[in-house]
């Protein structure tokens, strides 16, 4: 079971998502990897030495990626290890821990219910959660089911109040309910008017899991596997509730005391209770789910055209967030659209060319903020056309 330090570090870093700037134009300050043209065995070594660098970068014990390409099939690369203590290599199925990614698929299910008529995007919250969303300035009239889901409402994440962490410190087993989190969110004052800017919340996501549930009667949980996981045949994804353990088979997860870089010990993360995520961030998955994930969402298997317009409307956000997506440009021009995730003891990112023929996931084995620059440098390597 997890320590109450291990999980009051996984409420201070749980959720973290929205890493688009690592990999805008100049933004790499270390120096580039680059491969001798026209050779795919220079590629897959600046690919390699790209997830080596991820490791370092992360501090993490192990890394991998997964390239899928349609027509092309799979290039799996890993580094490191997955498990210190038995030198357990990561396997290419391994589950693991996919935090904020679960917004991608809250969106999703959102979004066909909006299609269905059975809600719509200018619902307020008021309509569908009566009374929950008041106090401290935060108004749940005023706030729309569009805004939840383009991270524009002002709400304040509830991951950032230090009273909750207090609390699971405490108490580092508890469960906590939706509700909960939720009323910690708004004993605070809004960050701005609704729609009047753009700021990443946890608390945006963690309401639209309760509007699934109101609006349909089943958990968000029932509705994402029915309409999302099922359709795009995500077998190794799931959503744990207050499970604390991972499917096998997995590795182990890994932070430091004092965080990344400090020289604290390096503490095992691996199992948690994930209720403090719910709806923003408990998603478990696998690199083989990711790299389909997103190209079936872009194909509009699951999310009509229509809707699927709406998630990659980034108008509202200057051009940084659709609804559970992000685009994500790189310096040679190519724009490609994903989410990531970080979670304590895993970071994961997973991106797709616009029309889902070529998708890339990968995958650490701590907690590391993103921003890495290597990341940069595995995306530019795979995606960007070769002279």
């Amino acid at each position: 079971m997890p320590t109450a330090a291990a999980l009051t570090a996984a409420l201070a870093l749980v959720l973290s998502g929205c890493g688009a700037a690592a990999t805008e134009p100049g933004r790499d300050a270390a120096p580039r990897l680059s491969a001798r043209p026209g050779a795919e065995g220079g590629r897959d070594g600046v690919l390699r030495a790209a997830v080596r660098r991820l490791a370092a970068q992360g501090d993490a014990p192990g890394a991998a990626v997964l390239i899928r390409r349609e027509g092309g099939g799979t290039r799996y690369l890993a580094s490191g290890v997955a498990d210190v203590r038995t030198g357990r290599r990561i396997h290419r199925n391994d589950h693991f821990r996919a935090g904020s990614l679960t917004k991608t698929v809250i969106a999703a299910v959102t979004l066909r219910l909006a299609a269905q008529g059975r809600l719509g995007l200018g619902d307020t919250v008021e309509e569908h959660l009566p009374g929950l969303v008041r106090g401290q300035g935060n108004d749940g009239r005023t706030i729309t089911i569009r805004q939840l889901l383009n991270q524009t409402s002002g709400l304040f994440d509830y991951t950032a109040d230090p009273a909750l962490a207090r609390q699971l410190s405490a108490a580092a087993d508890r469960t906590r309910t939706p509700a909960s989190l939720v009323r910690t969110a708004v004993a605070h004052r809004p960050d701005f008017a609704p729609g009047a800017g753009w700021r990443y919340s946890n608390t945006n996501y963690v309401l639209l899991g309760m509007v699934v549930q109101r609006v349909t009667g089943r958990s968000y949980a029932t509705e994402a596997r029915r309409d999302v996981l099922a359709p795009l045949r995500l077998h190794g994804t799931s959503f744990p509730g207050t499970r604390t353990d991972l499917p096998d088979p997995h590795g182990r997860a890994y932070t430091r005391d004092g965080g990344a870089g400090d020289g604290g010990a390096r503490r095992d993360v691996t199992d948690l209770n994930p209720s403090s995520a719910g709806a923003a961030g408990e998603l478990i998955s696998t690199l083989g789910d990711l790299t389909r994930l997103l190209p079936g969402l872009l194909r509009g298997k699951v999310v009509p055209r229509a809707e699927l317009r709406q998630m990659r409307n980034t108008s509202a956000s200057d051009g940084r967030y659709g609804m559970g997506l992000f685009p994500v440009r790189l310096a040679c021009g190519v724009t490609l659209w994903g989410h990531n995730g970080e979670i304590n003891g895993s970071y994961a990112l997973a991106v797709t060319a616009p029309d889902g023929r070529h998708s890339l996931a990968y995958r650490l084995n701590s907690t590391a903020a993103s921003g890495l620059t290597a990341e940069t440098s595995l995306l530019e390597a795979e995606f960007c056309p070769r002279r």
